[in-house]
């Protein structure tokens, strides 16, 4: 389990684009279970609908594509730093099943499918009160930096 003071510790993101506000359970090398909480504050309500407000698919993507940066670090047993970034390299079959609305609460749960040579594929669903909102196929890879 981790809380937000942790997750900050290994994710570069922050507010807006942190989209991951708690871990629930890691499993190394095999899964992620992990909370967003959808909140009417956040800052694309505004626009995205107006008359009837929706979190972009493309954020719910990255919510998931954040929590697979958290399982690959548990997995691979390298913790982020200063000269490591995680990439997000590739998606596919991404399906949108639901809307998810201001007072949802988004379970993030990722499968690491493979891990080899700094390139982790993943299976990533999100749901809301048990009802699948998104799913799709998501590849990163972690690269060292000078």
């Amino acid at each position: 389990m981790m809380d937000i003071h942790q997750i900050l510790k290994k994710l570069p993101h922050r507010y807006p684009i942190l989209l991951v506000d708690r871990v629930l359970q890691v499993e190394k090398g095999e899964r992620i279970v992990a909370l967003k909480n959808v909140s009417i504050n956040e800052p694309y309500f505004v626009g995205h609908f107006p008359h009837r407000p929706v979190m972009p698919g493309v954020l719910i993507l990255e919510a998931l594509a954040q929590a697979s940066a958290l399982l690959a670090f548990a997995s691979d047993d390298t913790g982020p730093d200063e000269n490591t970034v995680y990439y997000f390299a590739g998606i596919d079959g991404a399906r949108f099943k639901r809307p998810v609305e201001p007072g949802d609460q988004l379970r993030l749960e990722v499968s690491l499918d493979r891990m080899k040579a700094g390139i982790a594929k993943f299976t990533a669903r999100a749901l809301v009160d048990g009802e699948l909102a998104t799913e799709a196929q998501l590849m990163c890879t972690i690269r060292k930096i000078a």
